[in-house]
């Protein structure tokens, strides 16, 4: 009937769908892998003989490398730096130790005379000091002897003290006043 609806045909079951597919049509040649098309290959992976998937892990493995080799050198480096600060705290620890022993010294009085009596030039009372001193008049040996890069000035020697002091008064009295940029 050509006005008639048509009635809607029952849809197979998911059973019947998947026994559809599994059959073969008659005359049809199994799908075989050499049916599906080709994809050209690049000479050089022809050459070399890899898949893509030895290609992503070699990429991957590379990455790796690079990532370790950068990690391992901070490494490295951070070990030298611990090194060198290890070094730092023996010498500063043996250098604590000798100060410590030179305080412990000069805790002792007979040590402190001992030093008073050899860098001063000391005597304890009752005891006549003296000095050797060589062809010039140096003292030979013994005594601290300070010295100054600073030598005095021509003339200030043939005053008094109490004229130098008079003169440093006077010029704490009067001080010269400079003008910024001038």
């Amino acid at each position: 009937m050509p006005g008639a609806p048509r009635k809607p045909r029952p849809s197979p079951g998911p059973g019947r769908q998947q026994q559809q597919r599994r059959r073969p049509r008659a005359g049809a040649r199994p799908a075989s892998p050499k049916a599906t098309p080709a994809v050209p290959v690049p000479r050089w992976q022809k050459r070399l003989k890899l898949t893509r998937r030895a290609l992503a892990l070699g990429v991957v493995v590379l990455a790796l490398a690079v990532s370790f080799v950068s990690t391992f050198q901070i490494y490295v480096r951070q070990q030298q730096e611990m090194a060198v600060a290890d070094q730092e705290i023996r010498d500063h620890t043996a250098q604590i130790t000798t100060l410590e022993a030179e305080l412990a010294r000069w805790s002792d009085p007979a040590y402190v005379k001992a030093q008073a009596r050899e860098r001063l030039g000391w005597a304890m009372p009752g005891e006549t000091g003296f000095r050797l001193v060589d062809d010039n008049g140096n003292p030979i040996g013994g005594g601290i002897t300070l010295e100054s890069a600073q030598r005095p000035v021509v003339g200030e020697d043939d005053l008094t003290w109490w004229q130098r002091l008079n003169g440093s008064l006077a010029t704490a009295d009067s001080p010269v006043r400079k003008i910024a940029g001038r």
